[in-house]
């Protein structure tokens, strides 16, 4: 349970105990074999609970329920209970809850998740999805399969298979709206709309009409999201707002304060203070 971009490869062995937490963590050996994927499995060893804050962030979050107990999440558009679900880019803050959790988490830069879901971006809009209304009966039959089996490796190997399987038959995004992502993430959301379609070769309109449609978010709402994800990590880290505006490009200590708020539901100095999912 993560709040790192889709794509970076962790630094970590295959399986990470952590006994003050009562967390049981584990990751594939060798990584997932789809570039933008990243992927962990989670088990309440300790069965303690999960009640945990989430932020958005510029990754589209899959999670694979594999026990017989649902978690409930809380958000803007209000209380929902599900096995499995897929939160989409920038759906807001939300609250998770729930007992004897043991899951597989998937990561999936937007570029991936583009070619994996399986329905338009724009069609998620901004929300969070019972997995099973994406996936249908391949997501029953890979629960069954992940309940078969018996190791954290066999299980990483099998999601790892179904998305690669997924991938094949999936469609591509297009070279310039990757690139254009790929920009917004690099210049960590500084960059103007202008200057990002002038980079493409497109227009304003066209690469409105064409990342929206394939992201999920205009390019405006990307670079506010990617900005938010690297003030959020600062703050959390102990800097001060005035310092995070500066360096993470807000015209000032108000306008970061304004994104907090949409973004997190909360000011700066809350933020800093909140337990959320981040390693």
């Amino acid at each position: 349970m993560h709040s790192h971009e889709a794509g970076v490869a962790p630094t970590r062995t295959p399986m990470d105990r952590d006994a003050e937490n009562g967390w049981e963590v584990a990751r594939p050996a060798g990584g997932p074999s789809l570039d933008g994927v990243r992927m962990a499995g989670f088990r309440d060893r300790a069965a303690a609970g999960l009640d945990m804050h989430v932020l958005p962030q510029p990754a589209v979050v899959v999670v694979i329920g594999l026990g017989d107990d649902p978690v409930t999440v809380e958000c803007a558009s209000g209380h929902r209970t599900m096995r499995s679900l897929v939160a989409s880019l920038s759906p807001g803050p939300a609250r998770i809850r729930g007992e004897r959790v043991e899951c597989v988490e998937v990561n999936l830069s937007p570029r991936a998740a583009y070619g994996l879901l399986g329905v338009p971006p724009l069609e998620l809009d901004g929300s969070l999805t019972g997995l099973e209304d994406l996936w249908g009966g391949h997501e029953r039959r890979l629960g069954e399969q992940l309940a078969d089996a018996v190791t954290w490796q066999e299980r990483l190997t099998l999601v790892d298979g179904f998305l690669a399987r997924r991938a094949e038959r999936g469609p591509s995004m297009s070279p310039e709206v990757a690139a254009a992502w790929a920009t917004i993430v690099a210049r960590r959301g500084r960059i103007r709309v202008g200057d990002l379609a002038a980079s493409c070769g497109w227009s304003r309109k066209r690469l409105w009409s064409r990342f929206s449609a394939q992201i999920g978010l205009t390019p405006k709402r990307a670079a506010m999201l990617v900005r938010f994800d690297h003030a959020a990590r600062a703050l959390r880290a102990g800097e001060s707002a005035g310092s995070v505006a500066m360096a993470c490009g807000y015209a000032d200590q108000p306008h970061l304060h304004r994104d907090v708020l949409a973004l997190a539901g909360c000011t700066p100095g809350a933020l800093a203070d909140r337990t959320t999912t981040a390693d």
